[in-house]
């Protein structure tokens, strides 16, 4: 029973960094909250793999400011506004319905609002703990 957790935890590991990739990509998938949900799961089946995954270039950018510190330096919530509000943009002109132009529009109103008043900046974060 205990291997069969093992190998269903690597597997959503393994899914969830895919998608997470595939994320990193396309507008429409979060890169984000993958990385996170295939580092919890590689930390509780797979050191090697858990290890792996810390290394990836894809997660230093996406995920470990936040699992490290619980916040975002102010400088990279600038940079995935950017970036998403371009893709977001251009997803939204290439949208044929009107109702999916409207949920990604909801959707980047979200990760602002989520990224402005929900995690904290890395900064602010370290001044209160001085």
């Amino acid at each position: 029973m205990r291997q069969m957790k093992r190998y269903f935890l690597i597997s959503v590991g393994v899914l969830s960094f895919l998608l997470g990739s595939a994320g990193a990509l396309l507008p429409l998938l979060p890169t984000t909250p993958f990385l996170l949900l295939a580092g919890y799961c590689f930390a509780r089946s797979s050191t090697k793999f858990d290890v792996w995954l810390k290394r990836t270039k894809l997660y230093q950018i996406y995920a470990s400011d936040y699992v490290e510190t619980k916040s975002i330096p102010k400088h990279k919530k600038w940079k995935i506004l950017i970036s998403s509000y371009l893709l977001m943009g251009i997803s939204i002109l290439l949208a044929p319905l009107q109702p999916v132009k409207v949920m990604l529009l909801v959707l980047a109103l979200a990760i602002t609002i989520v990224l402005i008043f929900v995690v904290p900046n890395r900064e602010d974060k370290l001044e209160t703990k001085e």
